[in-house]
């Protein structure tokens, strides 16, 4: 089943919505595992310039996977059982249904390269094509904006920040925190002096490929 809630139509990427998404996976391979399942949830430029998550524009499917190989360590991180795998929506069609919603909206993940590398390469057997959006991994900017804070993993800046996250490991769960990561960061961002929109999420995140690891 498909999860879509949002009600706005079709439009232009601009400066006034960004898309935080999180996926779901059969393992940690993404040229080899398949994607189970993604979910996002969008952010809004406000008309003062803040950020605000909008809980009504979001977006949440679980692919069907047509030979599930039972993996009991892989169902206990994600949750996804083989029931769910089974019943889940066509890839074509879930597929499509994520590109409408996203629009051309910025992409932002943590460690998205996981999740675009398995997004893309899901769109292009599916649907013989890949998303233009642009992608922007938000541990990457987190470590220019915050180089105080030592944090790697997303469990690390959950804690350093005081983030809290009902189910982790589920899409959904983990993109509301990623998504109010963004907003905890978005004042250093600002501090930064590379601009008040997301691409200046993009080019703090440029940045941390210039930073000793």
């Amino acid at each position: 089943m498909i999860g879509w809630f949002s009600r706005r139509s079709a439009r232009a990427a601009d400066d006034g919505r960004w898309v935080v998404l999180d996926v779901e996976s059969s393992g940690l391979d993404p040229k080899r595992d398949r994607l189970l399942a993604i979910a996002g949830i969008a952010v809004h430029r406000e008309p003062d310039g803040a950020p605000r998550v909008r809980f009504a524009d979001s977006f949440e499917v679980v692919l069907r996977q047509p030979e599930v190989a039972v993996d009991k360590a892989n169902i206990l991180v994600h949750g996804i059982g083989v029931g769910a795998q089974r019943q889940g929506v066509e890839p074509a069609q879930a597929l499509a249904a994520f590109e409408r919603w996203a629009g051309a909206a910025p992409l932002i993940g943590f460690h998205v390269a996981f999740d675009e590398a398995l997004i893309q390469r899901a769109m292009r057997a599916a649907l013989g094509r890949s998303l233009p959006n642009t992608w922007i991994d938000l541990a990457d900017v987190a470590q220019v904006a915050r180089p105080d804070v030592p944090g790697r993993s997303l469990d690390e800046w959950m804690d350093a920040l005081g983030i809290r996250c009902a189910v982790r490991h589920q899409a959904a769960a983990d993109t509301l925190a990623t998504a109010e990561l963004l907003l905890r960061l978005w004042p250093q961002v600002l501090a930064q002096g590379e601009g008040d929109d997301w691409r200046a999420l993009a080019r703090l995140a440029a940045q941390r490929r210039w930073l000793p690891r």
